[in-house]
């Protein structure tokens, strides 16, 4: 299989070029400490180790020695063998991004376990992401709500074209779709926020407030028979029904007024 689906060394350098002219970072799994040292003379910006190799720590300390980024899959991975490859990356200080992965291939939804992502940012103090083989998109948009920084997908140009990739690879307009997605999902996430949104704003008259529903005299108590809480949202708060109720109007109140402070004498 290895056989069948590694990229041509010689293919490499041409790749990087085309990836540059796209403005796409190059990037190219080693397996072994010639590919690495290979790779270095291509001047790559990270590297990324693939799940079979989480236990290769010889490997993963060569990588890490290198002083760049390191993105790390973690298919059949247990905590431990995680933590060890961890460790020996942080030797050096470099950045990390661990991938939550299923190495089955399709995966299926049943054994993603996306929380495994959460836990390891938690667990780890890293970056996290999905890598996903999968399919369709909703994996990968699901592990963008919940916080990856980094959704790995294999592509291809058509499922038709046969290699040991294709069954789950996404085809062009698949990938433009999951990528939109993944965007749109991005800005929902938005921010910790409280209070109305802009597009609420208009909306606040429709909350309820205090009102007379009746003619209120100078001096008359306010009750419950002539203040109700009803909207639109220009009177004082509901909260203040109970602290004004059997208070003295300070004037003279019409029918369908909001109750405001300058008629109860109370803040709100």
């Amino acid at each position: 299989m290895y056989g069948k689906a590694y990229t041509p060394w010689d293919w490499q350098e041409a790749l990087k070029e085309e990836a540059e002219k796209a403005g796409i970072d190059f990037l190219s799994t080693p397996f072994d400490k010639t590919s690495v040292d290979f790779l270095e003379d291509l001047h790559v910006a990270a590297y990324k180790i693939a799940s079979f190799e989480l236990v290769d720590i010889p490997l993963i300390d060569y990588v890490a020695s290198k002083n760049k980024p390191v993105i790390l899959s973690t298919g059949m991975g247990s905590f431990e063998e995680i933590k060890e490859a961890v460790d020996t990356i942080r030797k050096y200080h470099n950045q990390i991004v661990l991938l939550k992965c299923s190495s089955a291939y399709p995966a299926i939804s049943d054994e993603m376990n996306l929380l495994t992502m959460v836990d390891m940012k938690g667990k780890f103090g890293c970056l996290v992401g999905l890598s996903d083989h999968s399919m369709g998109s909703l994996g990968a948009v699901a592990a963008v709500a919940m916080g990856a920084n980094v959704i790995e997908k294999h592509f291809c140009l058509s499922r038709d074209i046969e290699n040991p990739d294709s069954s789950f690879s996404m085809e062009p307009q698949e990938f433009a779709d999951m990528v939109h997605d993944i965007r749109v999902v991005e800005k929902a996430k938005g921010k910790v926020f409280y209070g109305p949104a802009e597009q609420e704003k208009d909306s606040m008259v429709f909350r309820k407030s205090l009102f007379a529903v009746k003619d209120i005299k100078s001096g008359e108590l306010l009750t419950e028979e002539n203040v109700r809480v009803i909207r639109p949202g220009y009177g004082m708060k509901p909260k203040y029904l109970g602290r004004i109720l059997g208070k003295k109007a300070l004037c003279d109140v019409g029918r369908g007024t909001p109750i405001s402070r300058e008629i109860a004498g109370e803040d709100g």
